[in-house]
């Protein structure tokens, strides 16, 4: 095999991450003593999970435990601020891991006492450690996750203090509340900090997590970029096909966008500037293929495991449905690459300067194991937590087939430690947004936030679709993908309820919108960091990206109208929300067809360029045509792929006469 690929020009990731991501500004300890402290904790952490996956504790212990002891890892690897010492934790930071720990100690001690005698109603002390707690898991998720998502929350943590006020507008306001009725809603039940998305958090995410960590010391990553290389890099723009192929990937099992961009793109974008893409466009590829792996199937960047909790539909069921949407966005991506490249006749890669597959899959292949063992554990109902923590056993031993990946107790341990610090930052931004989602179940916000959407929309399920579609992007922006789905979940998705549109599919339509918010300006944190990558212009890069992305912008509106796409039958009058019968196959396949050639028909219109270059007066029609095919009706299709037919016809046409022109 060739020597690996190395970029032509190098880039300071790690400051670009840090500017964009500020789950990466960690400290660099020189005392030892306390790195082995920090170090022991997150491997007992990582244990602890393995070990309740089997052997559960009582609900509101274990949520408990999993928030303490990681906001309790937070105070000791963040700095409160980016200029903040890196070199040692101040002592105010043990003070915060104190009260950190303190949360979980109470209601250990407590539990009986609370459960029985006081039957979940607050006493003084209960109201103390609550506002204690309250305080450390808003400082924690600011540390890690910046100042947007803490801010969110205490703007929703107001609310019951001035609700029943008189400048309060009628539709907001409530009974008072007091102290006792809001620290109680948050502290001692399982609707507040202690969510159902912390919960998710404890008992799927984390373990999903872990197993990324594992398949990242086994070098599933190189495995990865190295494959996309073999298999894509020769091609026509074979970089940026890479680029997709790779972030893709690496975005459904890490769910981490910026860091994605980054971590691929350091290595991507040179590659794709160096064949002539322009830098605002390189940035865009990374971009959108690092955004649209958290809507991926099989792990769906873990945020399938909150919707699934939140939905009570089965994670097996979600992740199907996610599959066509995904795969049509990719589509869509690849598609506007390869176009690009054919207007601006960029060449790929030469063969010999690549990886060859046969040598990438004897080296590392197997590696795709533990991946194939966890795709058939979840299709066959095994509970996913038991499949994630089975999976991350096989792993390990897999991974004993090769010298390249074999993984030592150094590496087990070290696995261990990077899947606890890793999934800090979910943990953070599950229990902060646990302060919205106890606020809106203490109060009647959700519904009137609600109530308000259906309004607007007046009886419109379209303008409704838009609304809610505006909504989720704005309260996703700035946040990560977790949070941004729980939030619009909780605010957003019921109003699509009052049009009978399926629970699933009304989730979905807020997931997309909300992690979509991403690289959509003005703050597209995952295109502003493909820019910093490509020496690009951050609103440009952003702006572009949006382009990339037209396809899941489309997508969502086609699945809410066309159920079938998310191959989910709900014409059966017993499907319940757990419950979705596969729709015929002819359906599944007749919406696939149409659904490809509407995708690949609007991608050649929006680059100019299917055969050779597409001149305006046909790119309108091609567009048309392309939408039409995409909405769910035979006669929109049959007009829709006549249309695209005579554009695509008279393009291959002239394409072969430009040929012929140029031949001697």
């Amino acid at each position: 095999m060739t020597e690996p690929l190395q970029p032509e020009a190098a880039v300071n990731s790690r400051e670009i991450l840090e500017k964009y991501d500020r789950e990466s500004v960690t400290r660099n300890l020189k005392s030892k003593s306390v790195s082995k402290i920090i170090a022991v904790i997150a491997v007992l952490y990582s244990l602890f999970h393995v070990y309740i996956t089997f052997f559960p504790l009582p609900t509101l212990i274990q949520r408990s435990i999993h928030v303490a002891v990681g906001c309790a890892l937070v105070f000791l690897i963040y700095p409160p601020a980016k200029r903040s010492s890196r070199s040692t934790v101040a002592w105010y930071d043990w003070l915060w891991f104190l009260a950190a720990c303190s949360g979980a100690g109470y209601l250990i001690w407590q539990y009986d006492d609370i459960m029985t005698v006081r039957g979940g109603i607050p006493n003084q002390l209960d109201i103390v450690f609550s506002m204690i707690t309250t305080a450390v898991v808003i400082e924690a998720a600011r540390r890690i996750t910046g100042w947007i998502l803490p801010l969110f929350a205490l703007i929703f943590l107001a609310y019951p203090f001035i609700s029943h006020m008189d400048f309060m507008p009628d539709r907001l306001l409530t009974r008072p509340y007091d102290l006792g009725d809001i620290f109680g809603q948050l502290y001692l039940k399982t609707e507040g900090l202690y969510s159902t998305a912390i919960g998710a958090s404890v008992t799927f995410i984390f373990l999903f997590i872990l197993f990324g960590a594992f398949l990242a010391r086994s070098g599933m990553g190189q495995l990865f970029n190295d494959m996309a290389l073999a298999l894509a890099g020769h091609k026509q723009g074979g970089p940026a096909k890479v680029a997709v192929i790779s972030s893709g990937f690496m975005g459904s099992i890490n769910g981490a966008a910026v860091a994605n961009v980054v971590g691929t793109g350091a290595f991507t974008i040179p590659l794709m500037k160096k064949i002539g893409y322009h830098k605002n466009f390189a940035g865009a590829v990374e971009a959108s293929a690092s955004v649209g792996g958290q809507i991926l199937p099989p792990i769906m960047g873990a945020s399938a495991f909150i919707m699934a909790e939140t939905t009570g539909v089965k994670y097996s069921t979600i992740a199907l449905a996610a599959l066509l949407p995904a795969l049509l966005y990719y589509l869509g991506v690849i598609a506007q690459v390869h176009f690009r490249a054919g207007r601006r006749d960029l060449k790929g890669i030469p063969k010999a300067d690549l990886p060859r597959l046969k040598e990438v899959l004897k080296a590392r292949g197997h590696m795709l194991l533990p991946i194939v063992a966890l795709v058939v554990m979840l299709a066959e109902s095994v509970p996913v937590g038991y499949a994630a923590a089975y999976t991350i056993g096989i792993t390990v031993v897999i991974s004993w087939l090769r010298e390249e990946t074999r993984m030592g107790i150094r590496e087990i341990i070290g696995a261990l430690e990077d899947g606890a610090k890793q999934s800090l930052s979910v943990m953070a931004a599950c229990v902060v947004v646990g302060i919205v989602i106890g606020v809106v179940n203490l109060t009647s916000f959700g519904t009137v936030m609600t109530s308000s959407i259906v309004t607007l929309g007046a009886g419109s399920l379209l303008l409704t679709l838009i609304l809610t579609m505006v909504a989720s992007m704005i309260l996703g922006m700035g946040l990560p993908s977790i949070p941004a789905y729980i939030i619009t979940a909780t605010m957003a998705a019921p109003a699509l309820a009052s049009f009978d549109v399926p629970v699933l599919v009304a989730h979905m339509f807020v997931f997309y919108f909300g992690i979509f918010a991403n690289i959509t300006p003005p703050v597209a944190l995952a295109a502003f960091a493909g820019a910093g990558i490509a020496g690009g212009d951050p609103m440009k890069t952003g702006f572009q990206s949006l382009k990339l992305a037209l396809a899941g912008f489309i997508v969502p509106f086609m699945f809410v109208y066309n159920p079938n796409m998310m191959m989910i039958d709900v014409s059966n009058a017993a499907v319940t929300a757990t419950s979705f019968p596969l729709p015929p196959w002819w359906t599944i396949a007749s919406v696939s067809i149409t659904s490809i050639v509407g995708v690949l028909s609007l991608s050649a219109a929006v680059e100019g360029y299917f055969k050779t270059h597409l001149p305006a007066w046909q790119r309108l029609p091609l567009a048309a045509g392309g939408l039409m095919m995409i909405i769910p009706e035979l006669i929109t299709d049959l007009a829709g792929m006549a249309l695209v037919a005579v554009i695509l016809l008279m393009n291959s046409r002239a394409a072969k006469t430009e040929r012929a022109k140029s031949l001697p």
